[in-house]
This record gives C-alpha cells, sequence and structure tokens, in this order.
C-alpha cells in the first residue's frame, strides 16, 4: 500500500464543503479530530457560491424562522476567524398582487412573533421602499427593515479558517467512491486513492446527499435537487439603489434585489433535476421579466449575466439533521433547500448538539425548535 493510500483516521469525517458542511465541521472541531472531503477542486463550488446572499427572518416555514433568528447574533458579532463584517442592512419588501392581500397577513400573523419589527404597508407606502412598484396593482405589502445581505464568502471562508485553525484537515478533489463500515469504523475511500476512517461520517454533500447515503446503505430521504435561475440587469439610470429594499412577491414569481448599479433578478423557479452543475432556464427567465414589467415600471430585457444554483428539498421543505435510524455513526446533515446561509450558523450549532447527545441550545429551543423536528426519522 503506498503513502498515498493509507488509511486516515478522524474522529470525524465530513462530506461536503459547502456551508452547511464546513459550519458543522467547524462546531465539531472544537473537540474532535476533524476531516472534510470535497469532489471539487474548489470548496461551496455548486450551491453556497451561487446564493442570492439574503438573510431574511420572515422567509421559509417555522422551523427555519426560528433557525435564522437564532443565528442573527453570531453573523453579527462572529468569532475572531471572520476576517470582515458579514452582514449589512437590505431591507426586505413582499407584496401581494391584487386578491392576495389576505395571504400576507396571514403571513404576517405568522412572522410576527419572532420578527416583531416587520410591518404590514399600504400599496403607497410600498412605493417609497421600492419606487418602481405599481401600487395600483397590489393589495399591501410585508416590510421587513431589518433584513440583511450577507457576504457568503466571508461567511464561508471564516468557518473555513476557523475549521483550519482548530486542526481540522481540508481536502479537496476527494470524490468520495465507497463507504463501508468495519469493525466500527466508517472507511470513507476517495477518488484520489486515500481511505479515510472515523466512527462518524458526515453526510453534507448537498445536491448528492441521498447519493452518498446510497453508498453507505441508508434508506433515501427523498431529497429533490431544485434548480434556481439568476440574471442580471442594469438598474435604470434614474433609480437610486443604495437603500432600495429588495422586492419579492409573496407567491415567489420573482424577486429582486440591488446590486450596486445592476439588479439582480431571478424567475424564483423550483425546476426538480438531478444532481448536477445547475445552467439556467432561459424561459424561466423570460417569464420573470413579464411579470416583473406587470407590476413594475421596470422594462430592462438585456441580461447582463445569468447563473443557476440547487436548492435541495425534502418533503416538508426543513432541514435532516440526525442520526440515520439504521446505520450506526451515519449522520445527516442535508437538506436546506435555500435557507443554507441564513440558517447555518444555529443549524451548525443543533447538529454538533445532537452529535454529542447534548440538548438543543437554549437560544434555540426558546424559538419552539426541536430535535425532533430536524431528525431524519420524521421522513418514516
Amino acid at each position: 500500500m503506498s503513502a498515498t493510500e493509507q488509511p486516515a483516521l478522524s474522529d470525524v469525517v465530513v462530506i461536503g464543503g459547502g456551508i452547511g458542511g464546513v459550519s458543522l465541521a467547524y462546531e465539531l472541531a472544537g473537540d474532535r479530530r476533524v476531516t472534510l472531503l470535497e469532489r471539487e477542486s474548489t470548496l461551496a463550488f455548486h450551491t453556497t457560491g451561487r446564493s442570492a446572499a439574503l438573510f431574511l427572518e420572515t422567509y421559509g416555514n417555522s422551523t427555519i424562522r426560528a433557525l435564522t433568528t437564532a443565528s442573527r447574533d453570531f453573523l453579527v458579532n462572529p468569532p475572531d476567524c471572520f476576517r470582515s463584517d458579514l452582514l449589512t442592512p437590505r431591507p426586505l419588501l413582499q407584496f401581494a398582487a391584487t386578491g392576495r392581500g389576505d395571504a400576507l397577513e396571514a403571513m404576517y400573523s405568522d412572522v410576527s412573533r419572532l420578527t416583531p419589527d416587520a410591518q404590514l404597508v399600504s400599496p403607497t407606502d410600498a412605493c417609497t421602499f421600492f419606487p418602481p412598484l405599481r401600487p395600483e396593482l397590489i393589495d399591501c405589502a410585508l416590510y421587513e427593515p431589518h433584513s440583511m445581505e450577507v457576504d457568503v464568502h466571508a461567511l464561508h471562508q471564516g468557518f473555513v479558517g476557523g475549521l483550519r485553525q482548530r486542526g481540522g484537515r481540508i481536502h479537496t478533489k476527494a470524490s468520495v467512491t465507497e463507504l463501508e463500515r468495519v469493525n466500527g469504523l466508517w472507511h470513507v475511500r476517495t477518488s484520489d486513492g486515500t481511505t479515510h476512517r472515523a466512527p462518524l461520517v458526515v453526510n453534507a454533500a448537498g445536491a448528492w446527499s441521498d447519493v452518498v447515503g446510497a453508498m453507505a446503505g441508508a434508506r433515501h430521504i427523498g431529497l429533490v435537487p431544485k434548480r434556481r435561475s439568476v440574471f442580471m440587469v442594469s438598474a435604470p439610470d434614474d433609480l437610486d439603489t443604495k437603500d432600495l429594499a429588495t422586492l419579492s412577491d409573496i407567491d415567489e414569481k420573482f424577486y429582486i434585489k440591488p446590486e450596486g448599479a445592476q439588479l439582480l433578478c431571478s424567475p424564483a423557479d423550483e425546476t426538480a433535476v438531478e444532481p448536477s452543475d445547475a445552467r439556467p432556464d432561459e424561459l424561466e427567465i423570460a417569464r420573470a421579466f413579464d411579470d416583473i414589467a406587470e407590476v413594475t415600471t421596470l422594462t430592462a430585457r438585456h441580461v447582463r449575466s445569468s447563473w443557476a444554483g440547487l436548492r435541495s428539498f425534502v418533503p416538508d421543505r426543513t432541514p435532516v439533521v440526525g442520526f440515520d435510524p439504521e446505520l450506526e455513526g451515519f449522520f445527516w446533515c442535508a437538506g436546506q433547500g435555500g435557507y443554507g446561509i441564513q440558517t447555518c450558523a444555529a443549524l451548525a450549532r443543533v447538529g454538533a448538539a445532537v452529535v454529542r447527545g447534548e440538548p438543543v441550545p437554549a437560544d434555540v429551543a426558546e424559538r419552539g425548535l426541536l430535535e425532533a423536528d430536524l431528525s431524519p426519522r420524521r421522513l418514516g
């Protein structure tokens, strides 16, 4: 056996270098020897690196909102391994098209407990936060003044740096080819000819999580990767984007986020696809142009750039974090959907607590989250 083939022993092997993998690896490295494996040549290649980078406390179901609000303190005051500020202000305006006001009011009632500063506003007031909006075509809007933009690169690299400071090892171009449990240890063989051994494997492989699970002999969790397209257009010359809110339709037909002199737009598409290097859907982008032009005065049609990412969901659209009910030492960290960036700080702490056999952290538990809400056992 050559030197490169000698089995490497760790306490934990984390498969996947996106935000879910690096954040949980960072937390576990506080008291364990951690090895992180990434199939690509760079970390965060597929989904994390293509995020729209928003921190929205009114977004997602009650479990997502609990994790998001519990992540704010960490993101506002990160540890020293994070070299720059992670958040900058960017308010959110979600509008209800004509006939959808009741749905938005019900949403407001649901989110206001954890986000008390969110406020219902009239069509006229909504236009003060996003002037191109056509007030005659909406019933009302929900304004979230303290939503944020996230520096995703700084966030991800902070976890990577912290993991390395804590002694964690990172291997790129290390696609997992075989998983086998022998005498209480997982043997994780990779495409670079190395075998990594550990009593615990964390499956944080993003869109490929069910593929990795199948290698280990786990039942599928029903993960479905869904493509989301994003494109950039120039902002109108007379539109000041500095303090402009992000605009979103509550029915998720599209969203618009200011990016300097440009507007980042998305049709908010969710097309089920196989795990892959996603490409934008030109038909969905064309639909978004029509939907945007219908309720705003924005008429730009020239796409300056476009890309796509994968958002992976299980049926209840809630992350799967916990031990597999049938495979000893196999831990899921998957299904973050479109919420991985904004929930990562709290979700990693919860995951680390479950690994250690500890209760859910108090600040997360007081928001109503139970370990069972994330456990793969809930999926049957």
